[in-house]
C-alpha cells in the first residue's frame, strides 16, 4: 500500500465509527427514542474489537514492511482518537438514561 492509502484507511475507519456514534447520540438527544441509545451501546460493543483489530493489523503490516511503519503508526493514532470520544459518549449516555 502507498503511504496515502494507509492514512486514508485509518481516517476512513475513524470517520465511519465517529459518524455512527454521532448519529446514535444526536438521534437520541433529538428524538428521545431509546432505540438510538440502544444502538449506541451496541455500537460500542461492536466498534471496540473492530477498531482494535484494525490497529493490530496496521501495526503488524508496519512491522513486516518497515518502510510503512511510521505511516501505520500514524493511521493507528488517528483511529485511537475515537477512544476518548467513545468514553465521553458512554458517560453521556449513562447520565441521560440513568441506568
Amino acid at each position: 500500500m502507498k503511504n496515502e492509502s494507509v492514512v486514508y484507511f485509518g481516517k476512513s475507519v475513524f470517520g465511519l465509527f465517529f459518524a455512527l456514534g454521532n448519529i446514535c447520540l444526536l438521534g437520541y438527544l433529538i428524538t428521545k427514542n431509546e432505540d438510538f441509545a440502544s444502538y449506541g451501546f451496541t455500537l460500542l460493543q461492536f466498534a471496540t474489537p473492530v477498531n482494535l483489530l484494525v490497529i493490530v493489523c496496521l501495526l503488524i503490516y508496519g512491522l513486516f514492511n518497515k518502510s510503512q511503519f511510521n505511516v501505520c503508526c500514524k493511521a493507528s493514532a488517528i483511529i485511537c482518537i475515537n477512544i476518548p470520544i467513545a468514553i465521553l459518549y458512554f458517560f453521556i449516555g449513562i447520565s441521560i438514561l440513568k441506568f
